[in-house]
C-alpha cells in the first residue's frame, strides 16, 4: 500500500504503473528535482491536489 509519507521517487520506482496516475493529476514530477525529496503529500499540496483522491487512485492501480 502506498502512503502519503512515501517519497514520490520511491513510489514510482516500486510501482511504475503509478506514473500515469501522477500525470493524470497534473504531477509531471519525474523530471523535477523536488520529486527526489518530496513525499506524496508534499507534492500534492504543492500542486493543489486533493490528497485523498490521489491516494485512492494510486492504491487502486497497484
Amino acid at each position: 500500500m502506498i502512503t502519503k509519507e512515501m517519497g514520490i521517487g520511491e513510489v514510482v520506482s516500486q510501482y511504475p504503473q503509478t506514473v500515469e496516475v501522477f500525470r493524470n493529476y497534473g504531477m509531471g514530477c519525474f523530471g523535477c528535482a523536488a520529486a527526489r525529496f518530496e513525499n506524496v503529500a508534499q507534492g500534492a499540496q504543492a500542486h493543489g491536489i486533493d490528497i485523498d483522491a490521489l491516494m485512492a487512485a494510486l492504491n487502486k492501480v497497484i
